[in-house]
């Protein structure tokens, strides 16, 4: 047999609510059986059953819904606020920290890009950094050729050649006469200086340096008939000279 449905609980409102409700009822019948009293009577039953009907209606709504007497949380001035005071409003709801820690940005940040340093000189006094030496001059070349002949002279001219890439300077011609009396003059290309029989030449402005794969030329004349002055040797630096008669 199934158990009987248990009766919903009573609170403290629904029982309140029945005992004025009961008082109520009771005040009214004995409102009824004097009903041949005074008007005055009657009309002084009638409010003072309305208001303890409305007594009753106002307890139970209080009961029913008790927040409604719950005082309102007044926040206080934000001059008057100070860093540890309590946060007010709804219970259970965190408030919003002025200070929180601001969300990382879903951009990444462009990276600008870094200039090159500048380039420090050396300091003063530091050794160069070393070159490649030009390369040497070559040894050079002289060739003896007797140009004219005159009965009691005759003019005779050198070249010299220099056969490398890179000019050559300070070159020296020595020439060896067969005779102390035999005299050189009108000299061109060269300054001449004499030492007994042997003459020797070096270069002035205009043969100063004999350019790679270029030449000079020196010129003189010498006293004396040519089958009997030609020079009995030629050096350029060292190196016989050609060209001479044999």
């Amino acid at each position: 047999m199934p158990a009987p449905p248990s009766q919903p609980r009573r609170t403290t409102a629904i029982i309140l609510l029945d005992g004025i409700v009961a008082t109520a009822r009771a005040a009214r019948r004995t409102l009824a059986r004097r009903g041949k009293g005074s008007r005055l009577a009657q009309v002084a039953g009638a409010a003072a059953l309305g208001v303890l009907l409305a007594t009753a209606y106002s307890a139970v709504t209080v009961l029913r819904t008790p927040a409604r007497l719950t005082p309102v949380a007044v926040e206080p001035p934000p001059d008057l606020v100070g860093p540890e005071a309590p946060a007010t409003g709804t219970p259970g709801r965190q408030p919003e920290s002025a200070s929180a820690t601001p969300r990382a940005s879903t951009h990444s940040a462009t990276t600008a890009p870094t200039a090159a340093p500048p380039a420090t000189p050396p300091p003063a006094g530091a050794p160069s950094a070393p070159t490649t030496p030009p390369p040497a001059p070559a040894a050079l070349r002289a060739d003896f050729a007797v140009e004219d002949n005159a009965l009691l002279s005759y003019g005779a001219a050198v070249t010299i050649t220099n056969p490398g890439t890179a000019g050559a300077t300070d070159w020296r011609l020595v020439i060896v006469l067969p005779r102390e009396s035999l005299e050189v003059g009108s000299v061109t290309g060269a300054r001449a200086s004499r030492d007994g029989a042997t003459w020797t030449f070096t270069p002035d402005g205009s043969t100063a340096t004999v350019p790679g794969r270029g030449s000079v030329r020196v010129t003189f004349r010498v006293s004396g008939a040519a089958i009997s002055a030609t020079p009995r040797a030629c050096t350029i630096d060292g190196a016989a000279c050609t060209g001479l008669p044999s």
